[in-house]
């Protein structure tokens, strides 16, 4: 199924994922990694009576985990745009929950005017947020590498589903499907698997990706890099 672009896997036992190979992969990797891909001067914090006041973010993500990252970046007086694509549906009642605090807006990458404007937006921001599938936003000009040369000193935050080594880092993938994988769905002696009441990985993620960017940013102040 996943050969064929279906976002799918298996339900398996806690037992299970840790013998897979990408259990094992994801095992051996830190929670998250920081990596300088550019060098640029330190930048200092802008002043303000937040701690991220004068920080602008460009939070390209979806649903809920990166959206919760682009959510706690406001909270503590970060500038953020969400900006998505005029094509893609939304779910207004995820929009609610993560969109406050937020300034929105739609831009189509399919095109190069739309790319123009992302590639404005970048000149005057300090954090490039994306959490689509691997190497879709990548594949319109603006992957890591890129965006570092188009803004020297840009914080990128790229969430993935599944870990960025291993045999499954291309694919695709949610909350409830990783549920399904990793063993937290499995239920011994029920046919069904079920499923946290909350998405729980999600949320949990966002705030992982939101306190990375904090450290980073924080790390750029005294080093300065990309």
């Amino acid at each position: 199924a996943a050969e064929a672009g279906v976002v799918a896997t298996a339900t398996r036992s806690f037992a299970e994922w840790d013998a897979h190979p990408q259990g094992q992969a994801v095992a051996k990797m830190p929670t998250f990694s920081i990596e300088r891909i550019g060098d640029a001067p330190a930048k200092p914090f802008p002043n303000g009576d937040r701690p991220l006041s004068g920080v602008k973010v460009l939070d390209l993500t979806r649903v809920i985990a990166g959206p919760v990252c682009g959510r706690t970046l406001a909270v503590h007086g970060a500038d953020v745009m969400l900006i998505t694509g005029p094509h893609l549906p939304s779910i207004p009642p995820l929009v609610v929950d993560s969109g406050r605090g937020k300034l929105s807006a739609s831009i189509d990458l399919r095109g190069p005017q739309g790319r123009d404007t992302l590639a404005e937006l970048l000149r005057d921001a300090d954090i490039f947020v994306q959490g689509y599938r691997p190497g879709a936003i990548a594949s319109h000009e603006f992957g890591p590498e890129a965006v570092a040369a188009l803004k020297p000193g840009i914080v990128y935050v790229t969430l993935s589903a599944w870990g960025h080594e291993g045999p499954w880092a291309a694919r695709r993938g949610y909350d409830t499907i990783v549920q399904s994988a990793n063993g937290m769905a499995y239920r011994e002696n029920n046919a069904r698997p079920a499923f946290l009441p909350v998405s729980e990985q999600d949320y949990v993620a966002g705030y992982l990706l939101a306190y990375g960017a904090m450290i980073v940013l924080a790390r750029r102040a005294q080093e300065g890099g990309s």
